[in-house]
């Protein structure tokens, strides 16, 4: 299914008229919630992905997805809607469900942000399983290149490919991101990746796996994506605060303090750090920047 690319965006809205799919926007404490908040605040509609089984699982257990979904539905401007839908990655045809339902609810798709992720069923490699590695790719790696393939079969033939990229309506060219229509990659992708190719991380050996075939793999899916009008990128937020230091219960073990002194000042990264680049990266202003690894990290010292 393909449609007309998307109008152009309100000045000081640049998604505007757009419609992003996020996944993982399970927790208030999240960076796939900043995400949402942050692109309902520039103009998107979005559809949110969750799948709180896997948080209830976790030492910090579950947040209320109603009163997740409540706090990005406070971000949206006018016009704007939100959708959500449940689903487990892990299943081979979810992405493709996820995609599906956008399009059906939305008409279209813009762009994609592939936030989901297994936390646990980790450890050093003397302890892993072969169903841990299967279970970190099948989550971590997997499921974002079905998102995108998927986004991908959508997209296919909406974006006109014209020698130099799109063109403006005065038919002139165009110095600026500008619209839609003048954007040359006006489609976006945003992997998430980690810290794994900066700094050793033991005891996730699964996720590191996971983590760094998305890296690895961006310039090639980058290449294929760029003559459909899709540009895509890949995102290491460094640790974030998103609960997992000091939920309630939990031993105080030092970790907060360790990481804490990791940053430049103390600052350790909060769930908006991440999301405003990674809602940069979604807006025309970034139409020219695919296939690139980006760490925003704020000076952490490994």
């Amino acid at each position: 299914m393909s449609s007309a690319p998307s109008p152009a965006p309100s000045p000081g809205l640049p998604l505007t008229g757009r419609t992003v799919v996020v996944t993982g926007v399970s927790r208030r404490a999240g960076i796939g919630h900043a995400v949402a908040c942050r692109a309902a605040d520039l103009g998107a509609s979005l559809l949110c992905h969750h799948f709180s089984p896997h948080d209830a699982e976790q030492p910090w257990g579950a947040d209320s997805v109603g009163a997740t979904l409540d706090s990005v539905r406070g971000h949206l401007v006018a016009g704007a809607r939100l959708i959500d839908i449940e689903a487990d990655v892990r299943d081979p045809e979810a992405p493709q469900a996820v995609i599906e339902y956008a399009v059906r609810s939305f008409g279209t798709v813009d762009a994609l942000v592939c936030n989901q992720a297994s936390s646990g069923r980790d450890g050093a490699l003397e302890r892993i399983t072969a169903a841990d590695l299967d279970h970190h790719w099948a989550v971590d790696a997997r499921a974002s290149l079905l998102l995108v393939q998927a986004y991908a079969e959508h997209a296919a033939g909406r974006y006109e490919a014209e020698p130099g990229g799109g063109s403006d309506e005065s038919g002139g060219g165009s110095e600026g991101a500008g619209s839609s229509g003048s954007a040359v990659l006006p489609g976006s992708v945003v992997l998430m990746t980690s810290g794994q190719g900066l700094g050793p991380m033991p005891e996730e050996i699964a996720y590191c796996t996971a983590k760094a075939a998305l890296a690895g793999i961006t310039p090639s899916l980058a290449a294929g994506l760029a003559e459909r009008g899709i540009r895509l990128n890949s995102v290491n937020p460094g640790p974030v605060d998103t609960g997992y230091m000091d939920y309630p219960g939990c031993e105080d073990d030092g970790l907060r303090d360790a990481v804490a002194g990791m940053f430049p000042r103390g600052r350790i990264a909060q769930p908006d750090d991440p999301a405003r680049l990674i809602c940069w990266l979604l807006t025309d202003d970034a139409s020219w920047v695919t296939g690139q690894v980006i760490s925003t990290e704020g000076g952490f010292r490994r």
